[in-house]
C-alpha cells in the first residue's frame, strides 16, 4: 500500500507543468492589475465575485483538460472537428488577442523593470525582455517554461503572502474626507466587465492550456487523476493569490488620498510608490520584484501559448506543418510594432480585447461544454456546467444590451 501510494505521488508531481503554466499566465493582468484595483477603488467589496467568477468558470476549463485525456488530442482539434466554422472564429479572435495581448503584457513587464532600471527607456526595455524571452522558449520550448513557470509560482506565492502580511501590519490611513464609492453603479460597470471577461484568465486559455498538457504528454505519460490533480492546484492557486492581490490593494491603496491611476502600467508604478510611502525604501524591491515576476511569467506564457494555438489553427486549416518559432517570432514582431506605432491606442486595443473576451465567454464555455457532455460527466458536473453558462450568458447579454442602448 505504501509503495503505490508513493507511486501515485510520484506520477502526480511528474505531471505537474501545464496548471502551474495556467496560473503563471493568469497572475498578470487579472491578478496584478484587475484584482489589486479592486481591492485599491473599492475595498473589500468585490472579493466576493472574484471568489465566484472563480468557481462559476472552473469547469468550462477542467473540460478541456478532461476532453485532452480522454480523446488523446486538444480543444483546437475538438472546434475543428465540431465544424470548421467554430476553428475559424477561434482562429479570428486568436489573432486579435494574440498581437494586442503581447504588446500589452511586454509594455507592463517593461514599466515594472524601469523601476529598478530608470536609465533605459521603456522601449528599450521591451526589445531586451522579448529577447530574453525569445531565448528561452526558441531554446527550450515547452520544457523550459515548464520549468521556469514552476520557479516562478513558488517564489510569487510566497513574496505575495509576505506583502501581504506586511500590509496587514502598516494599513493606509484613510482620508479623512474619504466616502467609500460603491461598484454597483454604472460607471463601474466597464471594471466590472473587464475584471471578470479576465478572471483567472480569458476563456481561449482553456484550449492553450490543452496545447500544453499535450505537449507535456511527450515528456511522460499522463494519467487523467494526475492531469486534474495538475490543473486544480493550478486553478485554486491562482483563485487564493487573486484575493490576495485584492487585499494588497485593499490595504495599501484604499482609501488614500491620492487617485487611483487605471492604466495598467502607471497603476503599478503608483501601486509600488505607495508601498514604498507605507512600509519604508526597501519594499520596493520586494513589490516591484512581486510585480515583475507576474508579468515576466504571463509575458512567456502569452507569448507561448498564442504562438501554439496559432500554429495548431493554421495546421488543421490548411493541413500543412511549420515550426512553432516563426510563430513566436511573428507574434513578437507584431507585438512590438503596437508598442512602436500604435502605443498611444494600445489602452483602447486592451479594453476591446477584455471587452470581446468578456462577451464571448459563454459561447466558448459552451463549445468546450459539448464536446465532453456525452463523456461520462456526473449529473452533478452537468448542473454545476448550466448554472456556470447561465450565470455567464445573463451577464454578457445584460451587458450587450446596455453598450447597444446607450
Amino acid at each position: 500500500m505504501a509503495h503505490t501510494a508513493q507511486v501515485g505521488s510520484a506520477s502526480r508531481w511528474r505531471a505537474l507543468g501545464p496548471g502551474i503554466i495556467l496560473a503563471a499566465a493568469a497572475v498578470g493582468a487579472s491578478h496584478l492589475v484587475a484584482s489589486t484595483q479592486a481591492g485599491a477603488l473599492f475595498g473589500w467589496q468585490l472579493w466576493w465575485v472574484i471568489v465566484l467568477v472563480n468557481v462559476l468558470k472552473y469547469p468550462f476549463f477542467r473540460f478541456g483538460v478532461q476532453y485532452t485525456l480522454t480523446q488523446s488530442e486538444s480543444l483546437v482539434s475538438g472546434y475543428y472537428r465540431k465544424h470548421k466554422v467554430y476553428l475559424w472564429l477561434f482562429t479570428a479572435f486568436n489573432i486579435m488577442a494574440a498581437v494586442v495581448n503581447t504588446a500589452g503584457v511586454l509594455l507592463l513587464t517593461a514599466s515594472l523593470l524601469q523601476l529598478f532600471i530608470p536609465q533605459l527607456s521603456v522601449t528599450l526595455l521591451c526589445w531586451l525582455i522579448l529577447l530574453a524571452g525569445l531565448l528561452i522558449l526558441l531554446g527550450g520550448q515547452y520544457r523550459t517554461l515548464d520549468m521556469i513557470s514552476k520557479v516562478i509560482m513558488v517564489v510569487l506565492s510566497l513574496a505575495t503572502i509576505v506583502a501581504v502580511v506586511m500590509a496587514w501590519q502598516a494599513p493606509t490611513e484613510m482620508a479623512a474626507d474619504f466616502v467609500p464609492p460603491s461598484p454597483w453603479q454604472l460607471s463601474a460597470l466597464a471594471f466590472l466587465v473587464a475584471m471578470v471577461g479576465w478572471m483567472p484568465v480569458p476563456i481561449e486559455l482553456s484550449a492553450i492550456n490543452s496545447l500544453w498538457l499535450r505537449s507535456k504528454q511527450k515528456l511522460t505519460s499522463l494519467t487523467l487523476k494526475d492531469s486534474l490533480f495538475d490543473f486544480n492546484l493550478g486553478y485554486w492557486s491562482t483563485a487564493v493569490l487573486a484575493l490576495f492581490f485584492l487585499a494588497l490593494g485593499a490595504l495599501v491603496q484604499y482609501g488614500a488620498p491620492q487617485p487611483i491611476a487605471m492604466a495598467g502600467s502607471k497603476f503599478a508604478e503608483q501601486f509600488v510608490a505607495m508601498y514604498v510611502a507605507t512600509i519604508g525604501d526597501w519594499a520596493e524591491y520586494l513589490v516591484g520584484g512581486i510585480a515583475f515576476l507576474c508579468m515576466f511569467g504571463t509575458t512567456l506564457a502569452v507569448l507561448d501559448g498564442y504562438a501554439r494555438t496559432l500554429r495548431e489553427s493554421y495546421r488543421l486549416l490548411t493541413k500543412r506543418r511549420t515550426s512553432m518559432r516563426w510563430w513566436v517570432i511573428a507574434q513578437s514582431v507584431a507585438g512590438m510594432l503596437v508598442i512602436l506605432y500604435f502605443q498611444s491606442a494600445l489602452g483602447p486595443m486592451l479594453s476591446f480585447a477584455m471587452t470581446l473576451a468578456f462577451l464571448t465567454t459563454p459561447f466558448f464555455a459552451w463549445l468546450n461544454y459539448t464536446l465532453v457532455r456525452r463523456q461520462g460527466l456526473s449529473k452533478a458536473m452537468h448542473v454545476y456546467a448550466w448554472i456556470g453558462l447561465a450565470y455567464l450568458s445573463v451577464f454578457s447579454l445584460g451587458y450587450l444590451y446596455w453598450l447597444l442602448s446607450r
